[in-house]
This record gives C-alpha cells, structure tokens and sequence, in this order.
C-alpha cells in the first residue's frame, strides 16, 4: 500500500501548549497510523497540560466548546461555532461565524470563514477555507451512517490507500486555500499550496502540491434565447392561450 505521511503535508508546532505531547510526533507519523493513534494521543495530551484554554484566546459567549478541546494562544472562536469531539486548535487559528469543528487539528494560523463544518480532518498552517464549506468523514454506501462500516479508501498514483477507519475527512496542507460552496471527503489530501475553486465536490483521492482544482462556473455557463411565439401582439389587445 502507498505511503501518505503527515509531514508531506503538515507543519505541526513542537512548542507552545502542545511541547511535550504526543502531537509532537506528527510529521513523523503516516496517516493510518495517526488515525489508529489518534484518541489515546489527545487524551496523553490532556493530562500533560496546565490548561486546555490559553488565557489569550478569545471565545464568543455563544460559542461551545467541548470539555476535551485543547485551544492555543491567541485563538479566536466567533458567534455560535462548536469546537468538540477532542480537536485541537493551534496558535492564532481563527474559526468564523457559525462553524462546527468536529475530531479536527488546526494547524496555526488557520483561518475558517463564516458556516464550514469539518469533521475528523486536519488542516495546515496558513490554510484559508472560505465561507460555506463542508468536509464530510463518512461513506454515504455506509448501510447506517450512523453507525458507519464502511472504509475510507484514497485513490493516489501508486495505488489504493486504506486509512482502516470508517471515518475520516481530509488532509489539508499547509497554505490551501479554497473557494466557498465546496464539499470536500470523505477521504482527501491536498497537497501543499493548493487553489480549490468555489463550487467544486472532490473525494477519495490524494492531489498533488500547488494544484488547482475548478468547477465550471458562470463564464462557461451557454446561454441561449428562447424561441418566440409569433402572434398578435399583446399591445394590439390579443390575450395570451
């Protein structure tokens, strides 16, 4: 099986809140094996630090936050988002108005604009994901979806790649920006410096670094005249049958 490893894509801090912690080892680490990881690597996390909310960041009274979330320096988590489910949001993340941050890893500096819900995925340093985006964690051939059975498979060059989860989002590198309206995973990774238009549905697949990935959009759009009744004209007092 190919080889996805988190520091082809990340670049994760190993100083700040998270020194001394198993996050850590991230780039270090190939990506089933952080998913297999992952649980017991937050709850180490946990025990290690003196706080799981920096005193710098600000959180809107409106915002939840769940007990298990660790938030670094200088975050900001604005009107009525939800960060939870063990998810960890690095120095000077930003996340925007009414977003839902599930199971994630926010590299530092992130930004999410207004109305984005990720769910088990992680994203880069410097990465920017506009307004209106969504990055699913599992298969919709799932027989209960609530119950999810199904594995994430990526298809890259070299192969097919098993994440051996029925739940995961999307790998996002370091400096990705994207458009809004987008939905992305289950099962992605974007390489570094990567441009997703607005619009666009991708899944299941690894891309390349500096990649730009397009939807058609309006300037393509054909347009054409509709046909036009002959008759009497409205204006002369026929009536329209």
């Amino acid at each position: 099986m190919p080889d996805i490893h988190l520091g082809d894509y990340l670049t994760v801090p190993t100083g700040g809140m998270l020194a001394g912690t198993p996050y850590e080892q991230m780039e270090e680490t190939e990506l089933t094996d952080f998913l297999v990881l992952w649980e017991d690597w937050h709850r180490q996390a946990l025990s290690r630090l003196p706080y799981r909310v920096h005193p710098t960041a600000q959180i809107h009274p409106t915002a939840l936050i769940g007990d298990d979330v660790i938030i670094g320096p200088r975050v900001r988590v604005w009107e009525f988002s939800t960060v939870r489910d063990g998810s960890v949001l690095c120095s000077d993340v930003s996340v925007g108005f009414n977003c839902e941050v599930t199971r994630s890893f926010l590299g530092e500096r992130a930004i999410l604009g207004h109305r984005i819900g990720i769910n088990r995925t992680l994203v880069g340093a410097d990465a920017h994901l506009s307004a209106n985006l969504t990055v699913a964690a599992i298969s919709m051939w799932s027989t209960h979806m609530s119950n999810p059975e199904r594995e994430i498979v990526l298809r890259t060059p070299d192969g097919l790649y098993r994440c051996g989860t029925p739940r995961f989002g999307a790998l996002i590198g370091d400096r990705v920006q994207t458009g809004n309206s987008i939905s992305l995973g289950p099962g992605l990774a974007l390489g570094r410096d990567c441009r997703i238009a607005s619009g666009v549905t991708l899944a299941a697949r690894t891309i390349p670094d500096h990649s730009v990935v397009t939807a058609p959009h309006t300037s393509e759009t054909h347009v054409r005249r509709r046909p036009v009744r002959r008759g009497r004209s409205l204006a002369a007092g026929s009536q329209d049958t």
